[in-house]
């Protein structure tokens, strides 16, 4: 899909490799498929404007590892605090946090 289309052809295109994949009976794929299917409007919506979803994957990555890094933490709102200063608190207290993991 690197070369640009719009979202009917993007759509087309998604169908015509579902298809090949299937008909192939390539059933590694089929989890893959399974979840095309289920969400195939709001991935064709990817040729409307190109946006790539890398900015959300970080802050879901970044997200996981803060928890996993509070586990055991009782107060919840600790948790939220943690995520809060890890996301942009340390600018309220002058740090540059780029120097300070370095």
């Amino acid at each position: 899909m690197k070369v640009a289309c719009q979202k009917g052809q993007g759509k087309r295109k998604l169908r015509g490799w579902i298809q090949r994949v299937t008909h192939r009976k390539l059933s590694c794929f089929d989890r893959f498929v399974g979840t095309l299917n289920t969400h195939f409007e709001e991935i064709a919506n990817y040729f409307l404007d190109r946006h790539p979803s890398g900015f959300v994957e970080g802050l879901n990555n970044k997200l996981k590892v803060i928890k996993r890094r509070c586990y055991g933490m009782t107060n919840i709102n600790h948790l939220y605090q943690r995520v809060y200063l890890d996301l942009n608190g340390y600018a309220q207290f002058g740090v540059d946090r780029q120097k300070s993991v370095a």
